[in-house]
C-alpha cells in the first residue's frame, strides 16, 4: 500500500477500521438519546455499517435524523478511544452491570480462559475485538449519514429476539458521501423490480414467493438472451443436453450435496424412496457423461445445459430476480485431461470476454480458495488453484483472492461483472473440478489405451437467466439495445386516415424480423410519443397523410432525437443492421 494511502478508503482495512469506529459513535449516540435500548452488534459492512438494536419502540426516520445529529456532536467532541482487557468473569459482571444481555451472551459463548477486549469512548464503553481509530473526531461528522431501518434477528435465527438494524454509511468527504448517495437514488430509479413492472417483463406474487412469473414482453427478452447463449456456445464448441428436475437421494448423496447442501435443497417421496428437486445440473452431468464410453479423442468435451434449478432461500433473503428459490442457471460442464485443463479455462475466459463484451459490462476476478468444508485433499486443492492462477495471468488479466470460498468440491475463478453505475454483480464463475469424476468413476481411454480420470469445470456465464435479466433491466435502466428490446418499433399514425399506412408498416417490419407493435387509439401523436417513451421503446414510426404518399416514415428515438423522415427501406436497412450487429 502507498504510504500516501494508507489512511484513506484506497486502503480496505483502514476503510473498515473507519467505519466500524462509526459503528460504535451510532451505538453511543443510540445511548445518550435512549438509554433503555439494549446493544447487539455493530460490524463494517461493504457500504458502510449498522448496529442491531433491542428497543422498545420503532426506530422510525425521525429517530435516524436524531441520531445522525448526536453522532455529528459525538465527531466533534473528538472522544479518545480507549482499548482495555478484562478476564471472561470479570467482563461478564462488567456487561451485565450496564445491563446488557446480548453482550453478556456472546462473551459466556467465548472460551474459560479467554481475555476479552473493549473499547471506551468517554461516557460509553463497547465489548469489540478492533481495531478501532484513536478518535472520534476522525470520522467526518458531515460525511455520516443513517440510511435505513429493517427488522433482524438476533444471531440471524428467525426464531431469536427479533432486533431493530439501522444501517449507516460514512466517507471521508462530504463530496464522497454526496456522489454515493446520489448514486444510490439513481439506483432506486433502475430498481429491475420497478422497471419489470412498468415494462410488463415479469412479476413476483405471494401466491409463489422467490418464483417469478415472465410475462409475454419478459418472454422475449428471456428468450433473446437465450438463443444468444445458443450461438455464442455452438461457436465456441459447445453441444447441449437437459437433464430431469427431481433424480433419487442415491444420486445426491453420491455427488456430496446430500451432506454438504441438503439445507437449501427441496425434496419428495416416489414410491417411498426419497428424491430432491436439483439445486444444481452438475449429477445429471455426471450420468449424461458416464452413460457412453469415451476416449480421449473425444476430449475436451463441452456440455451445456439450461436447467430448471430449485434452492431453498430464507424468505428475507429473496430479492426480486437477484435472489429468488428457482432460476434457470446456465450451466456447463467441460469434461478434459489433465493436460487441457489451462487451455480450457482460458477458452471459457475468451466466451466471458466475448459476452460481457456485448453487453458494456467490464469484470473484476476473483479466486476464492480451498473452504473447511471441503472434499478432496490439499495437494490437489493447491495443484488446481495454481492451474487457475497460472491460466489467468498467462492471459494478462489481474485477480484478488478470496481466501476460504471456493465451492466443497474446488477451487473457483469468480467473475464480478460493473454495471453504469460502478455497482459489481457475481455473474459467471469456473469451478475446476476433480472430485465428482472420481466420485461418479467417470473414465476415458488413454492414448496408451489404458482407463484415465477426466478431470472437469463447472461454470455459467450469465450465472442465471432471471438473475442477468435483472442486472441489464438496472444497468441499461429498461432502454435496452434494439436487439434484446422486447418491441423495437412502433408505428403510430397522426389520424385516422394513416392507420392502414400504418398498419402496412407494421406487416411490413413484421415479415423483416423486427418486433413490431401499433398505437392506432384515437389520442394525439404527442401523447403516443410521450407513452412510447416511458415504455423504452427504441423506434417511434409516426406516419400521416405525407408519409403514405411519399412511402416514408418519420422517425424518432426513445432519446427524444428526431431523425425526420426515411424510405421505409432506408429504415429497415438501419434497424436491421443494429440487430445484427447487437449495437449497445
Amino acid at each position: 500500500m502507498d504510504e500516501k494511502n494508507q489512511y484513506t478508503f484506497e486502503n480496505p482495512e483502514y476503510k473498515n477500521t473507519y467505519r466500524h469506529t462509526t459503528s460504535h459513535i451510532l451505538a453511543q449516540a443510540m445511548k445518550r438519546l435512549y438509554p433503555e435500548v439494549k446493544l447487539a452488534i455493530g460490524p463494517a459492512i461493504d457500504n458502510g455499517f449498522y448496529y442491531d438494536f433491542d428497543a422498545p419502540f420503532a426506530i422510525t426516520p425521525e429517530i435516524l435524523e436524531k441520531l445522525e445529529a448526536e453522532m455529528r456532536k459525538i465527531c466533534k467532541e473528538k472522544i479518545k478511544l480507549e482499548r482495555f482487557e478484562l478476564p471472561r468473569e470479570e467482563a461478564i459482571k462488567f456487561m451485565e452491570d450496564r445491563d446488557e444481555p446480548y453482550k453478556v451472551e456472546l462473551i459466556r459463548d467465548l472460551p474459560e480462559d479467554a481475555v476479552i477486549s473493549f473499547y471506551k469512548q468517554g461516557d460509553f464503553t463497547d465489548l469489540c475485538a478492533g481495531p478501532h481509530l484513536d478518535s472520534t473526531g476522525r470520522v467526518k461528522g458531515n460525511a455520516i449519514k443513517l440510511t435505513a431501518c429493517n427488522g433482524s434477528y438476533w444471531r440471524g435465527d428467525a426464531s431469536g429476539k427479533a432486533l431493530q438494524r439501522v444501517y449507516g454509511t460514512c466517507f471521508m468527504k462530504k463530496e464522497e458521501l454526496d456522489q454515493y448517495l446520489q448514486r444510490i437514488e439513481e439506483a432506486k430509479k433502475r430498481d429491475h423490480r420497478k422497471i419489470g413492472k412498468e415494462l410488463g417483463l415479469f412479476m413476483l406474487t405471494d401466491e409463489g414467493p422467490g418464483f417469478p412469473f415472465f410475462l409475454p414482453k419478459g418472454m422475449v427478452l428471456r428468450n433473446t438472451l437465450i438463443d444468444y447463449w445458443r450461438e455464442i456456445h455452438k461457436k465456441y464448441g459447445y453441444v447441449e443436453v437437459s437433464t430431469p428436475m427431481i433424480l433419487n437421494r442415491q444420486l445426491w448423496e453420491r455427488s456430496g450435496h446430500w451432506d454438504h447442501y441438503k439445507n437449501n435443497m427441496y425434496t419428495t417421496k416416489i414410491d417411498d424412496e426419497d428424491f430432491a428437486i436439483k439445486p444444481m445440473n452438475c449429477p445429471g452431468g455426471m450420468l449424461v457423461y458416464a452413460s457412453e464410453p469415451h476416449s480421449y479423442r473425444d476430449l475436451p468435451l463441452r456440455c451445456g445445459e439450461l436447467g430448471l434449478v430449485h434452492r431453498h432461500e430464507l424468505s428475507g433473503a429473496l430479492h426480486g430476480l437477484f435472489r429468488v428459490r428457482c432460476f434457470t442457471q446456465d450451466d456447463a460442464h467441460i469434461f478434459m485431461t489433465r493436460e487441457q485443463m489451462k487451455d480450457e479455462i482460458k477458452n471459457v475466459v475468451r466466451l466471458f470476454d466475448e459476452v460481457y463484451s456485448t453487453f458494456g459490462l467490464n469484470y473484476e476476478i476473483e479466486l476464492s480458495t480451498m473452504p473447511e468444508d471441503h472434499i478432496g485433499t490439499e495437494a490437489e486443492w493447491e495443484e488446481n488453484q495454481n492451474i487457475l492462477k497460472d491460466a489467468i495471468t498467462d492471459m494478462g488479466k489481474s485477480y484478488v483472492i478470496n481466501e476460504g470460498d471456493g465451492a466443497f468440491y474446488g477451487p473457483k475463478l469468480d467473475f464480478h461483472i460493473e454495471d453504469c453505475l460502478g455497482r459489481t454483480w457475481q455473474c459467471g464463475t469456473i469451478q475446476l473440478d476433480s472430485q465428482l469424476p472420481e466420485r461418479f468413476q467417470l473414465e476415458y481411454t488413454g492414448a496408451d489405451g489404458e482407463k484415465h480420470r477426466p478431470i472437469m469445470i463447472h461454470r455459467v456465464v450469465f450465472g442465471s437467466i432471471e438473475r442477468f435479466i435483472g442486472v441489464i433491466t438496472e444497468h441499461f435502466a429498461g432502454a435496452f439495445p434494439v436487439w434484446l428490446s422486447p418491441v423495437q418499433a412502433r408505428v403510430m399514425p397522426i389520424t385516422d386516415r394513416a392507420a392502414d399506412y400504418a398498419k402496412q408498416i407494421a406487416q411490413r417490419l413484421d415479415q423483416e424480423g423486427v418486433r413490431v407493435d401499433t398505437d392506432l387509439r384515437n389520442e394525439k401523436i404527442g401523447y403516443k410519443i410521450r407513452e412510447a417513451q416511458m415504455q423504452k421503446l427504441p423506434y417511434m414510426l409516426v406516419v400521416g397523410d405525407k408519409e403514405a404518399e411519399a412511402g416514408t416514415v418519420s422517425v424518432r428515438t426513445r432519446g427524444g432525437v428526431d431523425l425526420g423522415a426515411m424510405p421505409v427501406d432506408d429504415f429497415i436497412a438501419k434497424i436491421k443492421e443494429e440487430i445484427k450487429t447487437r449495437a449497445k
